[in-house]
């Protein structure tokens, strides 16, 4: 059995983390549209408890009432975005809000100035085209601040590699990278599940932080997907981010729990994980204003 971590972070970064036995449940973005309540199977003998990921909001105190005897912990609560691609792209451009749509427009124009007048997208869906897109995204993927602060770049291992050539036989993932007067700069790899693209991988230069580059990839991989019609939604999956807020055509309020039994180990973890999360809400405030934003700033960059 593999532990799992408990982990103190503040945002992607984490900083301290505390191994548990839990057996993960995760809703997919079909089951949180439909406000499907979780499976929760008999704990193991030696396991501590539950992580739930993406559980409907609505449907917290019913599993609460079934989690009678462990702790409940609520960990975070946000909003799941997800895209109708069956809008077309003429039709999501027309839903995005006039900053979000000029803001868009702007930064695609940069781009494309900078690689000499066009944008240079390319899609990558059979299984030799994602062994050729593997490649090239892992060269990019080693320059991210994703691989070398959060280990969470492009796996770059064989197992990662032929799991993606054997969705890809399976008509089941898509990747896309964009290049810069020839060199890829950004990459972007969804899996699929049934007729969504789930927003898994990416990642791009830092060099090229200016110009955008995921915000672009993003734009170009969802205007390739509408206009392929394979898929009907891309989910951006647990947690928030403003590209997601900007992009999203809808969405549904969500929280992640830990349902832990009443141990005493369990009790100190989550009383300091509790303690912990409260500091951080009480940053992210302090950061909301001027006066105090350059401190909070230095504070997050050391």
């Amino acid at each position: 059995m593999t532990p799992t971590p408990i982990r103190f972070q503040i945002g992607a970064r984490t900083l301290v983390s505390v191994p548990r036995r839990l057996h993960r449940v995760e809703l997919n973005l079909g089951e949180v549209l439909a406000g499907a309540l979780p499976d929760l199977p008999p704990l193991a003998a030696a396991q501590d408890g539950y992580s739930v990921v993406s559980l409907p909001a609505p449907r917290l105190s019913a599993v609460s009432r079934r989690a009678a005897g462990l702790i409940v912990h609520l960990r975070q609560a946000y909003t799941r975005y997800f895209v109708d691609l069956t809008l077309g792209w003429d039709g999501w451009l027309a839903g995005l809000s006039g900053n979000a749509r000029g803001s868009l427009k702007r930064k695609q124009r940069r781009m494309a100035e900078a690689g000499g007048g066009a944008i240079d997208i390319r899609a990558y869906r059979t299984p030799g085209e994602l062994a050729a897109f593997h490649a090239l995204a892992r060269g990019v993927s080693a320059a991210t601040y994703q691989e070398k602060l959060l280990d969470a770049g492009l796996p770059a291992d064989d197992a990662f590699l032929r799991e993606m050539e054997e969705l890809a036989a399976q008509d089941r993932a898509r990747g896309w990278l964009l290049f810069l007067r020839g060199e890829a700069i950004a990459y972007l790899y969804c899996p699929a599940e049934g007729g969504t693209l789930i927003y898994d991988r990416l990642g791009h230069d830092p060099a090229h932080g200016d110009l955008s580059p995921g915000v672009v990839l993003l734009a170009g991989a969802l205007k390739d997907a509408m206009e392929e019609a394979r898929f009907g939604r891309m989910d951006f999956t647990s947690g928030e981010g403003q590209h997601k807020r900007a992009f999203a055509t809808g969405g549904a309020p969500c929280v992640d729990l830990l349902l832990l039994r009443p141990t005493l180990a369990n009790r100190v973890v989550l009383g300091a994980l509790d303690r912990f999360d409260r500091a951080m809400a009480l940053g992210k405030r302090a950061a909301a204003i001027p006066a105090l934003r350059p401190l909070t700033q230095r504070l997050r960059r050391a």
